[in-house]
């Protein structure tokens, strides 16, 4: 076991980034089981339809408040209460075949019609019984916190992890807005079920992974007649991975422990999807690496196994590859670095990051702003700080609380 690994990885929730502590309410507690496998047998047709809806929690503004604060998230100003569901519900493989996916969908209590609804994208988890569906974190606090507000809340797991079946395909952005667009579609129908309505106005944020999540949704509902974007506010997110993370990692700026988790899950994901080695040996020094992506080690199973550096991660030849990158390993990060780009002007972007950030660089989001004003978008920086990468969130989401109710109000 190397222990110091694990140590540090432990502090940092490198691997999970998880927010909210795990002091819920017993109201929250209680209830929080997993939804039962469901069938796979669906038709593309029926995206975001749901397969299970299952009440976690029934909270009062009072047990809200609680849960927020003690999760370290900010409690709105005349909070109500909510009710906390995970859903099931249908979407497409990264194949584009259907499959399912789980996330969570918190109501408020006394805003009932036209309800605006927020998106909240949670980061890096390799886990799948560590997602919001399933487990307490930011997966459920961000949508209890926006539901406290009078919106609705929704937190997608994302494909392959929570109940969803097959690999998580990390930091795919094809994927990650389609499972995060279908959880809006299944919000609505939850939301008329319980006798709400949603009104069709979105805005979009989302941490580390999830700011990478949250600009492929923004991106991809720009063109999505069913909703109006209103605005997007992600925080810290891996934007872009050939300009700006790799060149920091390879240059030892960012947290040796926390790159070589992130390099083993990227390189394992991306050759799912685009196939640029056979096996395992050609990159990994150790190459039972590879089998501690698979959704079912745990937090601590993977942090024990992985070694301290990126050197001592992978081969030689392959961090020459990974700084001169070619071929299918090329395409895998143009086709995902590219969430910024070519978006259209008219839904105003706040970008939040810290300078001081040791696992995203901050350069990821001085890039996405370039590209943002190459096309005219109405886009802004918040540097939160010279503070590390979880301490970027806690500084960025009053703000981005304290943005969105102020579009609604507009």
């Amino acid at each position: 076991m190397r222990t110091p690994m694990r140590n540090r990885l432990l502090a940092l929730a490198c691997a999970g980034l998880v927010l909210a502590t795990a002091t819920a309410p017993a109201a929250l507690a209680a209830t929080a089981t997993a939804p039962a496998p469901v069938s796979q047998a669906v038709t593309i047709d029926d995206r975001g339809s749901i397969v299970s809806a299952e009440l976690l929690a029934r909270m009062s503004a009072e047990q809200v408040a609680a849960y927020l604060t003690g999760a370290r998230f900010p409690v709105p100003a005349r909070p109500q209460g909510a009710d906390l569901y995970a859903v099931v519900y249908r979407t497409i493989s990264a194949a584009g075949t259907p499959t399912t996916a789980s996330g969570v969908v918190a109501l408020p209590a006394r805003s009932r019609k036209g309800l605006w609804t927020v998106s909240y994208a949670h980061g890096t988890l390799a886990t799948r019984a560590d997602a919001g569906s399933v487990a307490d974190g930011d997966g459920r606090a961000a949508p209890l916190m926006f539901a406290a507000a009078g919106f609705a809340g929704v937190a997608p797991d994302y494909l392959g992890l929570g109940t969803g079946p097959g690999f998580h395909p990390y930091m795919d952005a094809a994927t990650e807005a389609s499972a995060s667009a279908d959880l809006l579609r299944a919000a609505g129908e939850l939301a008329r079920r319980q006798g709400r309505s949603l009104s069709g106005d979105v805005l979009v944020t989302g941490f580390s992974q999830g700011g990478h999540a949250a600009m492929a949704l923004g991106k991809s509902l720009r063109g999505d007649a069913a909703y109006r974007l209103r605005g997007v506010a992600p925080i810290s997110g891996p934007y872009h991975v050939r300009e700006a993370e790799l060149p920091a990692l390879l240059e030892d700026r960012l947290d040796p422990h926390s790159a070589t988790f992130y390099l083993a899950y990227w390189t394992v994901s991306m050759n799912r999807l685009h196939h640029f080695y056979d096996s395992p040996s050609e990159v990994f020094r150790d190459p039972a690496v590879e089998k501690l992506f698979d959704g079912d080690h745990s937090f601590d199973q993977i942090a024990a196994e992985l070694p301290g550096s990126p050197q001592d991660l992978v081969t030689a030849a392959y961090l020459e590859r990974v700084a001169k990158p070619s071929g299918a390993l090329l395409r895998a990060l143009k086709v995902n670095d590219t969430t910024c780009a070519g978006w259209r002007a008219g839904v105003p972007v706040r970008l939040f990051a810290g300078r001081g950030d040791k696992d995203v660089a901050y350069a990821n989001s001085r890039y996405c702003l370039r590209d943002l004003r190459a096309t005219r978008v109405k886009a802004s920086l918040t540097d939160v700080g010279d503070v590390d990468h979880t301490t970027t969130a806690y500084r960025s989401l009053p703000e981005v609380l304290d943005w969105f109710t102020a579009l609604r109000r507009a």
